[in-house]
Protein backbone atom coordinates (compact mmCIF):
# COMPACT_ATOMS: atom_id res chain seq x y z
CA UNK A 1 0.00 0.00 0.00
CA UNK A 2 1.50 3.57 -1.14
CA UNK A 3 2.22 6.28 1.79
CA UNK A 4 -0.93 8.52 0.34
CA UNK A 5 -3.03 5.79 0.24
CA UNK A 6 -2.51 4.88 3.51
CA UNK A 7 -2.04 8.39 5.31
CA UNK A 8 -5.68 8.62 3.21
CA UNK A 9 -7.28 5.31 5.24
CA UNK A 10 -5.98 6.58 8.37
CA UNK A 11 -7.58 10.07 7.30
CA UNK A 12 -10.83 8.11 6.86
CA UNK A 13 -10.43 5.85 10.00
CA UNK A 14 -9.89 9.01 12.34
CA UNK A 15 -12.56 10.86 10.79
CA UNK A 16 -15.30 8.36 11.49
CA UNK A 17 -13.69 7.66 15.45
CA UNK A 18 -13.82 11.57 15.78
CA UNK A 19 -17.21 11.77 14.10
CA UNK A 20 -18.78 9.21 16.44
CA UNK A 21 -17.84 11.52 19.38
CA UNK A 22 -15.27 9.13 21.16
CA UNK A 23 -12.99 11.88 22.10
CA UNK A 24 -15.49 14.26 22.58
CA UNK A 25 -17.44 11.97 25.13
CA UNK A 26 -14.99 9.77 27.40
CA UNK A 27 -18.01 8.95 29.63
CA UNK A 28 -19.59 5.37 28.81
CA UNK A 29 -22.81 4.73 27.36
CA UNK A 30 -25.70 3.36 28.65
CA UNK A 31 -26.00 -0.17 27.21
CA UNK A 32 -29.43 -0.56 24.33
CA UNK A 33 -31.29 -3.41 24.75
CA UNK A 34 -33.72 -4.47 22.68
CA UNK A 35 -36.43 -3.04 24.11
CA UNK A 36 -34.85 0.47 24.46
CA UNK A 37 -36.14 1.08 20.90
CA UNK A 38 -34.19 4.10 19.39
CA UNK A 39 -34.12 5.45 15.84
CA UNK A 40 -31.51 5.15 13.45
CA UNK A 41 -29.90 8.43 12.31
CA UNK A 42 -30.01 8.55 8.83
CA UNK A 43 -33.29 6.49 8.38
CA UNK A 44 -35.34 7.09 11.36
CA UNK A 45 -36.76 3.56 11.59
CA UNK A 46 -36.51 1.22 14.85
CA UNK A 47 -33.13 0.25 16.17
CA UNK A 48 -32.56 -2.59 16.58
CA UNK A 49 -34.52 -3.77 13.61
CA UNK A 50 -34.71 -6.99 11.91
CA UNK A 51 -34.37 -7.18 8.16
CA UNK A 52 -33.02 -9.85 5.38
CA UNK A 53 -30.25 -9.93 2.98
CA UNK A 54 -31.26 -9.28 0.13
CA UNK A 55 -28.45 -10.15 -2.60
CA UNK A 56 -27.11 -13.47 -3.98
CA UNK A 57 -23.29 -12.30 -2.55
CA UNK A 58 -23.25 -9.99 0.85
CA UNK A 59 -19.93 -8.23 2.11
CA UNK A 60 -20.27 -8.05 5.66
CA UNK A 61 -16.85 -5.57 6.09
CA UNK A 62 -15.14 -4.42 9.10
CA UNK A 63 -15.88 -0.97 9.25
CA UNK A 64 -18.77 1.18 7.39
CA UNK A 65 -16.96 1.77 3.59
CA UNK A 66 -15.63 -0.56 0.86
CA UNK A 67 -11.90 0.57 2.02
CA UNK A 68 -12.39 -1.70 5.35
CA UNK A 69 -12.02 -5.36 4.86
CA UNK A 70 -14.49 -7.65 4.31
CA UNK A 71 -15.42 -9.81 7.03
CA UNK A 72 -17.32 -12.60 5.77
CA UNK A 73 -19.34 -13.35 2.75
CA UNK A 74 -23.18 -14.04 2.63
CA UNK A 75 -24.27 -15.93 -0.67
CA UNK A 76 -28.11 -16.90 0.69
CA UNK A 77 -30.30 -14.55 0.22
CA UNK A 78 -33.14 -14.17 2.67
CA UNK A 79 -31.14 -15.06 6.29
CA UNK A 80 -32.00 -12.33 8.93
CA UNK A 81 -30.03 -9.74 10.32
CA UNK A 82 -30.36 -7.58 12.87
CA UNK A 83 -29.64 -3.74 12.23
CA UNK A 84 -27.73 -2.50 15.09
CA UNK A 85 -26.24 0.71 13.92
CA UNK A 86 -26.73 3.15 10.66
CA UNK A 87 -24.18 5.19 9.06
CA UNK A 88 -24.90 6.79 6.02
CA UNK A 89 -25.60 4.26 3.56
CA UNK A 90 -24.16 1.32 5.64
CA UNK A 91 -25.47 -0.62 8.43
CA UNK A 92 -24.01 -2.39 11.15
CA UNK A 93 -25.87 -5.75 11.40
CA UNK A 94 -25.57 -8.98 13.68
CA UNK A 95 -26.31 -12.91 12.53
CA UNK A 96 -28.03 -15.24 13.99
CA UNK A 97 -24.54 -16.62 15.58
CA UNK A 98 -23.83 -12.96 17.00
CA UNK A 99 -21.56 -11.73 14.05
CA UNK A 100 -21.39 -8.39 13.66
CA UNK A 101 -20.36 -5.93 10.75
CA UNK A 102 -21.17 -3.41 8.44
CA UNK A 103 -23.36 -3.88 5.32
CA UNK A 104 -24.56 -1.46 2.48
CA UNK A 105 -28.00 -0.90 2.84
CA UNK A 106 -28.49 -2.19 -1.03
CA UNK A 107 -27.82 -5.81 0.17
CA UNK A 108 -30.18 -5.78 2.50
CA UNK A 109 -34.34 -6.23 2.47
CA UNK A 110 -37.60 -5.20 4.43
CA UNK A 111 -38.46 -8.28 4.20
CA UNK A 112 -38.87 -10.29 6.96
CA UNK A 113 -37.05 -13.41 7.37
CA UNK A 114 -36.36 -15.95 10.52
CA UNK A 115 -34.57 -18.86 11.14
CA UNK A 116 -35.38 -21.90 12.89
CA UNK A 117 -33.68 -20.87 16.50
CA UNK A 118 -29.73 -22.59 16.20
CA UNK A 119 -30.06 -23.48 20.37
CA UNK A 120 -32.66 -25.61 20.41
CA UNK A 121 -32.13 -29.01 21.26
CA UNK A 122 -35.32 -29.84 19.81
CA UNK A 123 -36.97 -29.70 16.22
CA UNK A 124 -39.57 -26.74 15.97
CA UNK A 125 -43.26 -27.96 14.95
CA UNK A 126 -45.19 -26.10 11.85
CA UNK A 127 -48.76 -26.45 12.41
CA UNK A 128 -52.20 -25.66 10.65
CA UNK A 129 -53.26 -23.70 13.66
CA UNK A 130 -51.64 -20.97 16.20
CA UNK A 131 -52.19 -23.21 19.19
CA UNK A 132 -50.38 -26.28 20.45
CA UNK A 133 -53.67 -28.20 19.66
CA UNK A 134 -52.76 -27.47 16.26
CA UNK A 135 -52.11 -30.53 13.70
CA UNK A 136 -48.29 -30.82 12.98
CA UNK A 137 -47.29 -30.02 9.12
CA UNK A 138 -43.74 -30.62 9.48
CA UNK A 139 -40.61 -30.72 12.26
CA UNK A 140 -38.38 -28.19 11.13
CA UNK A 141 -34.58 -28.51 11.92
CA UNK A 142 -32.62 -25.32 13.41
CA UNK A 143 -31.16 -23.16 10.93
CA UNK A 144 -34.07 -23.71 8.15
CA UNK A 145 -35.05 -20.92 7.02
CA UNK A 146 -38.28 -19.30 7.09
CA UNK A 147 -40.48 -16.68 5.58
CA UNK A 148 -42.61 -14.04 8.57
CA UNK A 149 -45.97 -13.63 7.36
CA UNK A 150 -47.04 -11.91 10.72
CA UNK A 151 -47.06 -12.45 13.94
CA UNK A 152 -49.06 -12.17 16.96
CA UNK A 153 -46.31 -12.11 19.64
CA UNK A 154 -46.54 -15.64 20.78
CA UNK A 155 -47.23 -17.39 17.02
CA UNK A 156 -45.70 -16.35 13.58
CA UNK A 157 -47.80 -17.72 10.39
CA UNK A 158 -44.44 -18.86 8.04
CA UNK A 159 -44.03 -20.44 4.93
CA UNK A 160 -40.67 -22.52 4.97
CA UNK A 161 -38.07 -21.04 2.28
CA UNK A 162 -38.21 -22.71 -1.29
CA UNK A 163 -41.36 -25.52 -0.16
CA UNK A 164 -44.54 -24.65 -0.56
CA UNK A 165 -45.23 -25.49 3.15
CA UNK A 166 -46.89 -22.95 5.58
CA UNK A 167 -48.24 -22.43 8.84
CA UNK A 168 -47.29 -21.72 12.11
CA UNK A 169 -44.54 -21.90 14.49
CA UNK A 170 -44.11 -20.49 18.11
CA UNK A 171 -42.09 -17.36 18.04
CA UNK A 172 -39.65 -18.35 21.00
CA UNK A 173 -38.71 -20.71 18.46
CA UNK A 174 -37.27 -18.57 16.05
CA UNK A 175 -34.26 -15.90 15.32
CA UNK A 176 -35.37 -13.23 13.24
CA UNK A 177 -38.12 -11.92 15.36
CA UNK A 178 -38.17 -10.26 19.16
CA UNK A 179 -40.01 -11.66 22.09
CA UNK A 180 -43.36 -10.15 22.08
CA UNK A 181 -43.12 -8.77 18.90
CA UNK A 182 -46.37 -8.34 16.87
CA UNK A 183 -46.64 -7.05 12.97
CA UNK A 184 -49.19 -7.81 9.98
Amino acid sequence: MSFYRKLYTGLCLASVFLSSGALANPAPEKPVTATAWNKGRETGLPIPRFVSVKAHKARMRVGPSTIYAIKWIYTKPGLPMEIIDEYGNWRQVRDDTGVTGWMHSALLSGARSALVAPWLSKNALLRTKPEPAGATIAELQPRVLLWLRSCTGTWCRVSVAEHSAKGYVRQDRLWGTYPGEMFQ
